[in-house]
């Protein structure tokens, strides 16, 4: 039986999203195979962690080119990404609280080119005077990613509808990073 690795680790995003501490074995179960054949395809949980951030990191790299970054308004742009980035925020939201990932040099230069993307978004919105510019983009990026992984979570757990969050984490991000013009 063959054994599909992007249906392996999508079921593995899944359940991790939902319960971060997940073994092996509950991992092997979600997947619908056995945990030798897990094994055969991950070593172990580094393994599968590291997989998962490659999904992650072509995830988000796929969404920053559909979300045509350049174009339009950066406010626009921004609320393209954050409806991109939706189907794959919890997949993010587990990955963001996974510190081996970010410590270190081990750390994968895709985040550091997902970063740079995100910066330049938010240095464009201020150049053109719609976003603060007390707030540096490094902040506004790590607040996007907080956001987005909020959401995440309040999703799973019935707190916000799903219809609705991207919405939200646009119009909170952009409502705190607008450029107020004092008269």
């Amino acid at each position: 039986m063959s054994v599909d690795r992007d249906q392996v680790l999508r079921s593995a995003a899944a359940l991790l999203t939902r319960k971060s501490t997940s073994t092996m074995d509950e991992v092997a179960r979600a997947a619908g195979i056995s945990r030798a054949t897990l094994h055969r395809h991950f070593a172990g949980r580094d393994a599968l962690v590291r997989a998962l951030e490659e999904l992650g990191l072509q995830e988000c790299e796929a969404a920053l080119d559909r979300a045509g970054l350049g174009e339009g308004s950066a406010q626009d742009a921004l609320r393209r990404l954050v409806k991109e980035l939706e189907p794959a925020a919890g997949l993010l939201a587990f990955l963001y609280t996974e510190n081996q990932l970010f410590e270190g040099e081990a750390q994968n230069e895709g985040w550091s080119r997902i970063d740079a993307r995100l910066a330049a978004l938010f240095r464009r919105g201020q150049e053109s005077g719609e976003f603060r510019f007390d707030l540096t983009p490094a902040w506004l990026t790590e607040a996007l990613y907080g956001l987005i992984g909020s959401g995440a979570w309040a999703v799973q757990d019935g707190r916000v509808a799903a219809k609705d969050v991207s919405y939200m984490i646009s119009e909170l991000l952009i409502g705190g990073a607008r450029r107020r013009v004092e008269s």
